[in-house]
């Protein structure tokens, strides 16, 4: 397990071919946002293994970011994973990894022994959801489109605002002054993207500890325990 600034700030690495103990059902309740669909989704052997994965991470109350798998011997499979509001702990990297494993072993899809890693989005995260978007805005991403946007089909920019435009959704995004385009704002629909990712920005990373800061604060709060009802005190008359 490592902890540190990066892209994978948080990760738990196990091996494949593991034992074939079935992961137990822990049932959380449904917090708002844990079955929001992808709309930027994974192609070929990492889309069977996202698929694999999906229900597994919801038993822990985590739902699956993207997959990534190395080509070549040795193949590493990295499953980017986070809670709905984009956080994610060591302990919930551990315990869903160690499910992970048996239950990708079951559908025999790697010939050979693998190794898993499971890993937080990181600061310069996949958006892939809209509500990754959503909390994206005011900051700078790289996105490739899959269909062309005035015969164009790589952008970078910052994200001004998410809106609905013809019943589709589209993320409004202005260019560097310095580019040359017809237009300094363009608006470019989630559902015919590629590729979207965060860049790393020292505004990005602030913000990024802010917010961790605000939700472990927040942790402390809802962890301490209630005090105790006071009883009045009653003063004796003086005799």
């Amino acid at each position: 397990m490592r902890v540190g600034p990066g892209r994978d700030p948080l990760f738990f690495i196990a091996q494949g071919s593991m034992d074939q103990t079935p992961h137990s059902r822990l049932a959380p309740a449904d917090p708002e946002g844990l079955d929001e669909a992808r709309i930027i989704t994974d192609n070929g052997l990492a889309q069977r293994v996202g698929r694999i994965a999906e229900p597994v991470l919801r038993d822990f109350g985590l739902r699956l970011v993207r997959v990534k798998i190395s080509a070549g011997p040795g193949a590493t499979v990295q499953i980017m994973a986070e809670r709905p509001d984009g956080t994610i702990t060591i302990e919930d990297c551990e315990r869903a990894s160690e499910n992970l494993s048996p239950a990708l072993d079951a559908e025999d899809i790697f010939a050979q022994a693998y190794r898993l890693e499971l890993s937080s989005p990181g600061i310069d995260r996949p958006l892939v959801r809209e509500s990754d978007f959503r909390r994206a805005v005011g900051h700078e991403a790289r996105i490739e489109m899959a269909v062309p946007v005035n015969g164009r089909k790589r952008f970078r920019g910052v994200l001004e605002a998410i809106d609905s435009l013809d019943g589709r959704v589209h993320a409004r995004v202005r260019l560097p002054a310095d580019e040359k385009a017809d237009s300094s704002i363009v608006d470019l629909a989630l559902a015919d993207m590629a590729e979207a990712r965060l860049v790393l920005t020292d505004d990005l990373i602030r913000a990024t500890l802010r917010r961790e800061k605000a939700a472990l604060k927040e942790a402390k709060r809802a962890a301490k325990p209630p005090r105790a009802a006071q009883k009045p005190s009653v003063k004796k008359p003086k005799t």
